[in-house]
Parts: C-alpha cells; sequence; structure tokens
C-alpha cells in the first residue's frame, strides 16, 4: 500500500529511501500481464504546473524513450508507454532535448522509478526499503527548456573523498571555483565520472550537498568505489547507488548531443572479492536499442568509469559505436590523464579513430603531498598534473575540452623543467609537462625573441613529480600523507637549450592542442 505521506510536491515519492517520480492512483495491487511478461505503463507528460503531478490538462510528450535498463520503447502521442519490467529493476526516461526533468534538492534529475518490491539486502550501507507493488501508472513530468547547438558543460574525474574533511578540500579547492566558471561560461550541466566516494557511501549525501551549490543539473557515473563491497555478485553490488541515484546506466539528450553513461564495474565477491573493467550484457542490449533511436549524424558521447582500453570485452561496445561517424568517449579511474586514439591496432574498425579521453581528477592523488596555507593538500597526480576538472564545450558534432587546473588560473596548463643555472657552453634539457596535452598537440620552445623550435614529444615520468616523491626521503620531508610512485606519461616533450651567452634569458614555451587552443608560459635561466 503506497502511504500518503510519501508524496512530495518536488517531483519526488520517496518509497522509504529511494527516488521516484511522483506515481498517479492509489491502487497498486496489480499491474499488466501478457504471455507470462508483467508490463509496467504510465505517461511522460509535460509538467505545466511544475509540481510533477499529472494534472488534468498535462499533456503527454509523444516519442520519448523510456526503458527498464535492457528495453527502449517510445511513447505513442498521447505521452503512454507500455514496457516489460521484473521484480526488480529501475525504470527510466531518456531525457529528449528541449525538456528537462525535475530536480531534487542536490539539483538530480528525476528520472526513474526503482521498483524493488523486496528492497535491498541489509548490507552496511543501506540500499532500497521495499517499494511494494509497482503503481497502476508511473509517470515522468518534463518541463520546457532551451538548448542550443553551441553549449557547456563540466566534466568531473573521481571526486572520490573518503571522510568530511576531504568533501570539505572539495569544495574550497574545486567547487568554489567551478561555480564561478559555471556561471561565467553558461554551463548547462555536470558530470562525475565515477568513484563519487571512496568506499563510505554514508557520505554519498554530503557530497551532493557541496557539488549542488554548482547550481547545475548533475549527472553521474557509478566507480569501483562507489560499490556494496558485502554484495556476493556484481547484481547486488548498487544497491546504495539506487537508492541515492538511480539506475546505473542511462542516456539523455542535450542540444544535438546524445550522452550515453555506462556502468563498467563488474564485481565478484566471496573469497576472491574484487573487480575488472566488463560492459554487462543488459547494458550493451540496452546500448543498441537506445541508439537505434538516435539519428547517427548526432555526436555520441559515452562516460564511463574504467578507461575503455582497459574493459575486457569493448570490442562489443566498439561494434554498437563504430559505424557513427561522431563519437567520443570519457573515463577517470587511473588519476592521470591520457589521450588515447583508437584505431584498428586496438580492434576499433570505425571510419576514423575513437577519441578516448582519461580524464584528471578532482582529488588528484586521493588528497595526497603537503598542504598549503588552507590546509588542503596539493593531491599532484602521479603523471605530474594537477587535480582539476574540465569545461567541455559542444558545437553539434564538434566539441573541445577546457582543462581547469583547481585552485589556478585557467591559463596554467604546463610544468617546465628547467634548472635555474647553467654553465656557459654546457648543454641543458628543457622538459615540459603539458597536463592536458596529446599526441596531436603541437608544443615550441625559443629563447628571448628567438626562433621557435618543436619539442620532441616523449613518454616518461614528470621530473617535478619525481622530485616531490623524492622529498618524502629527506632529513625534513612535508607535511601530508605519501604521494604515490611517479607514473609514465606521454604529455611530456623536450628540447635543449641552444648555446648561450652569459647572462639571464627567458625559455617560452608554447602548446597548441588537438582543439586549437594555444596555451604559452616561460621560465628564466641563468648561465654563468
Amino acid at each position: 500500500m503506497l502511504r500518503r505521506d510519501f508524496l512530495r510536491n518536488s517531483a519526488v515519492a520517496l518509497a522509504g529511501l529511494h527516488a521516484t517520480p511522483l506515481v498517479k492512483g492509489l491502487d497498486l495491487s496489480s499491474f499488466a500481464e501478457q504471455d507470462g511478461v508483467r508490463y509496467a505503463e504510465g505517461y511522460v507528460f509535460h509538467d505545466r504546473g511544475g509540481v510533477a503531478v499529472r494534472r488534468a490538462g498535462d499533456p503527454g510528450v509523444a516519442g520519448v524513450a523510456v526503458s527498464n535498463g535492457r528495453d527502449v520503447v517510445l511513447t505513442d502521442r498521447s505521452g503512454k508507454y507500455r514496457i516489460p519490467v521484473t521484480e526488480d529493476c529501475v525504470l527510466f526516461s531518456i531525457k529528449p532535448r528541449g525538456w528537462q526533468f525535475p530536480l531534487d534538492h542536490h539539483r538530480k534529475p528525476q528520472s526513474y522509478y526503482v521498483h524493488k518490491p523486496s528492497g535491498s539486502p541489509d548490507f552496511k550501507y543501506p540500499g532500497v526499503r521495499p517499494t511494494g507493488s509497482l503503481p497502476t501508472s508511473v509517470d515522468f513530468a518534463l518541463r520546457p527548456q532551451s538548448e542550443p547547438d553551441k553549449f557547456r558543460m563540466i566534466m568531473f574525474g573521481d571526486p572520490q573523498p573518503r571522510n568530511q574533511t576531504e568533501i570539505d578540500y572539495i569544495a574550497h579547492d574545486v567547487v568554489e571555483q567551478c561555480a564561478r566558471d559555471a556561471a561565467e561560461m553558461d554551463c548547462r550541466f555536470g558530470i562525475s565520472l565515477g568513484d563519487i566516494m571512496f568506499d563510505d557511501l554514508s557520505l554519498f549525501e554530503s557530497l551532493n550537498s557541496v557539488v549542488a551549490s554548482v547550481d547545475r543539473p548533475w549527472y553521474t557515473v557509478v566507480g569501483n568505489h562507489d560499490l556494496n563491497f558485502d554484495s556476493p555478485n556484481t547484481y547486488r553490488s548498487t544497491e546504495t547507488w539506487h537508492r541515492v541515484y538511480g539506475p546505473t546506466h542511462y542516456a539523455f539528450n542535450y542540444g544535438p548531443v546524445h550522452f550515453l553513461v555506462l556502468n563498467n564495474i563488474l564485481w565478484r565477491g566471496g573469497e576472491n572479492r574484487g573487480y575488472h573493467g566488463e560492459i554487462t550484457a543488459e547494458q550493451l542490449e540496452f546500448v543498441k536499442n537506445d541508439l537505434a533511436h538516435v539519428p547517427k549524424d548526432r555526436l555520441l558521447v559515452v562516460c564511463m568509469h574504467i578507461p575503455i582500453v582497459n574493459v575486457e570485452n569493448r570490442e562489443a561496445l566498439y561494434r554498437l559505436i563504430e559505424d557513427r561517424p561522431h563519437t567520443v568517449s570519457f573515463s577517470a579511474h587511473t588519476h592521470v590523464a591520457a589521450h588515447h586514439f583508437l584505431g584498428e591496432e586496438q580492434g576499433w574498425k570505425g571510419s576514423t579513430p575513437h577519441h578516448h579521453v582519461n580524464h584528471a581528477t578532482v582529488c588528484g592523488s586521493w588528497w595526497q603531498g603537503a598542504t598549503d596555507e588552507r590546509g588542503i593538500p596539493h593531491a599532484t597526480m602521479s603523471d605530474g598534473g594537477p587535480n582539476g576538472y574540465s569545461i567541455v564545450e559542444f558545437d553539434k558534432h564538434r566539441y573541445k575540452i577546457m582543462f581547469r587546473p583547481a585552485s589556478r588560473p585557467a591559463s596554467e596548463q604546463m610544468a617546465i623543467w628547467l634548472a635555474d643555472e647553467v654553465a656557459s657552453g654546457e648543454t641543458a634539457a628543457v622538459i615540459v609537462n603539458v597536463f592536458a596535452g596529446s599526441e596531436r598537440s603541437v608544443t615550441e620552445m625559443r629563447v628571448g625573441a628567438g626562433e621557435w623550435v618543436k619539442m620532441e614529444q616523449f613518454a616518461g615520468q614528470c621530473p617535478f613529480f619525481v622530485r616531490l616523491k623524492e622529498m618524502e626521503t629527506s632529513p625534513t620531508p612535508p607535511n601530508g600523507m605519501k604521494l604515490p610512485n611517479p607514473s609514465t606519461t606521454r604529455h611530456l616533450w623536450r628540447a635543449n637549450l641552444p648555446g648561450l651567452r652569459r647572462g639571464t634569458h627567458r625559455v617560452e614555451v608554447r602548446t597548441t592542442d588537438m582543439f586549437g587552443q594555444t596555451f604559452t608560459d616561460f621560465r628564466v635561466v641563468r648561465v654563468v
């Protein structure tokens, strides 16, 4: 029996602890069954009154996709849908262009209904309380909004706080800056690429309240540190996620761009508990069914947690998307930044290489390293890049990524390694770490007003990070948690200084990325 006190005027019906759209009717004793298959039905409607409850005069919205996590159906002319359900599933609607679902108090779109009649198992972190029988009508409210062809969004990799102190770091080191960017650059929404937490799932709500201060709709990807580790299998490993965020895979449209969010964490419990990168058969079926309704000239943006190159059955996903001319995918997880351009050697059979972006993280190196005057660790990642986030700009099928280092100017996009003092006639190396650079970046150097010289890209360890790590073994090591070991990165460039006369010289570096964005910086060197 649905209790009336579960209902609120905020597009949310709280069946225990989970969020759902408001449902119509109180007769919940049965739902349609045909040929042994049970069906849910309802309406996607224009919420003219802004109360998220379908009322007389609220018209249905035709042609809107609704899914049970596998199947995808479209609403008819009256806005009605009908779809198979199991006794444990999440129903959700796929946001169409020009519409927005109501947002909860943490700015999360309320586009789903969790159906768990028996509730979640008794895990350390609570899941969904029993929801009872399926409502006679599961309705999804939509409100119109303007969505231009060209727009911007915010992208976070792994916030991953382990406690409230680190949530406060996120607030002051990243979110305050990000909120200013969101307002100044008219960012329309944000997405976090998994590892929302660092195992303590009781902190979901606290972090959500901080991210909500960016004041934009916010989407989430599930990560390996967001799971119920006491689950015996992957099927039950996202019970708390369902309570807080709803579906673990879904899709939405914004402007002319289609976003596809996947859960590529396969959890195994028991004595050999752990995880690996894999996309379930149910999700692959959902991808196929979802994309059947998406024109092939649209840009497809795929978001996941583990990098696609580390997903065991990645080629099954490739086969579903590689016939589309415009695709890009994003991940996080590794706490380094990297660009992959996948071609035939990597199993991709599309006509052009697929660009996969392994994004930098909000928490950097898990908030390790010496603290600054605010008491916040520098959190430099093991590739020498700073923690931060990105502003991603879309213009039809084109996109541009603008990395934002945390608590630094937007123009600070590189670190130049060069000795303070060089002997006259000595060969001195200049090494540049371009934080968001790729093999398609062009990096050059000049001394004073001299000619620009192209620098060589190479794979290695960032010398700045190596020095930071070495300082931990000094007689007076810096405060803060120890950093991870240096990793090998390809966003390094090098060149040698030309022979210079004695004196002080300005060594200037400029880099132009694959999107045509140019950044410059310089370092001063003394020649003796």
